[in-house]
C-alpha cells in the first residue's frame, strides 16, 4: 500500500498551555490493529460485524492513516506502534509537515505511542469512497476529524481521483454537516444500510476534485482549519496550504 503514494509522515507540535505535545500522521499498519479495533469499537459500537483491519491493510484498493499522540503511551505495553505518528489538534497549534523521507517498503519501527484517530478510504478506479473517519472520544472536538477528512481528500487528488465518495447515517447530522461543508451533497438513500439496527444511509459524493471550484473551495476551507487549530506548512501531498 505505501508504494503508491508520495505522502510523508507528518509531525505537529501543539502548544497547550505550558505543556507542548507532539503528533504524528502516518499510514496504519499491523501494530496498530489493537488500537484501531478499540477506537472503531468506541465510535460505532453497534456496527457488526465489525471491519476486519488485518484484512483491509492486505487490500490493494484501501488507503487507511492513523494519527497518534507521541505524548501518551499506549495502554497496552505489549503492543508495538511505529514510531512515525500522527497529527492531532489542540487549541493553538503549530504543525508541520516533514518531507525529509518517503515511505519505503518497511513497516516503521514501533514505539508504542498512542493512537488517537484514524480513516480509511477504497480507491476504485477515479472514485475514493471512505469507509471510516473516527477518533477517540477523549480526542475530539479538537479539529482532529475534520483534518482526517481534509487529509482523505489530500490524498484522493493525490492519488488522481475524480469523486470522493461515503455512506453517512441518516441520524448523523454533525457528521453531515462536516461533510457538506467541504462540498459533498447527497446523491442517494441506501434503505437498511446499517446492519445493526436497519438504518438508511445517505449516499453522498463531491463534485469533481479536479476541478479549480473545488479546489479553490478545498484550499480555503483548509487555510480555516489552519487559523482555527495552527499552522500547517505542508499538507499531505508536499504542496503549501496557505
Amino acid at each position: 500500500m505505501q508504494k503508491y503514494v508520495k505522502i510523508i509522515r507528518s509531525y505537529l507540535c501543539v502548544y497547550y498551555g505550558e505543556e507542548t505535545l507532539a503528533y504524528y500522521i502516518r499510514y496504519m499498519c499491523k501494530e496498530d490493529i489493537s488500537q484501531v479495533n478499540e477506537i472503531d469499537r468506541e465510535a460505532f459500537p453497534t456496527q457488526w460485524p465489525p471491519p476486519d483491519y488485518r484484512r483491509e491493510l492486505q487490500n490493494p484498493l484501501a488507503r487507511l492513516i492513523v494519527v497518534c499522540d507521541d505524548s501518551h503511551k499506549a495502554e497496552e505495553p505489549e503492543m508495538e506502534i511505529p514510531r512515525e505518528d500522527v497529527s492531532g489538534l489542540m487549541s493553538r497549534i503549530k504543525r508541520w509537515w516533514r518531507q525529509n523521507r518517503f515511505f519505503g517498503h518497511e513497516p516503521p519501527q514501533s514505539s508504542g505511542q498512542r493512537i488517537i484517530g484514524f480513516a480509511s478510504m477504497w480507491v476504485m478506479a477515479d472514485e475514493a469512497h471512505i469507509t471510516n473517519i473516527a477518533v477517540r472520544q477523549s480526542y475530539q472536538r479538537q479539529g482532529i476529524g475534520e483534518l482526517l477528512l481534509i487529509l482523505t481528500i489530500d490524498l484522493a487528488t493525490e492519488l488522481k481521483t475524480n469523486l470522493v465518495t461515503l455512506e453517512v447515517r441518516v441520524s448523523n447530522l454533525p457528521a453531515q454537516n462536516l461533510y457538506s461543508k467541504h462540498g459533498f451533497v447527497q446523491t442517494g438513500l441506501r434503505r437498511g444500510y446499517y446492519t445493526d439496527n436497519r438504518e438508511d444511509a445517505l449516499l453522498m459524493s463531491t463534485a469533481s476534485i479536479t476541478l479549480a471550484p473545488f479546489q479553490a473551495q478545498f484550499q480555503e476551507l483548509k487555510r480555516a482549519h489552519t487559523r482555527k487549530y495552527g499552522e500547517i506548512a505542508k499538507s499531505l501531498t508536499g504542496t503549501s496550504s496557505r
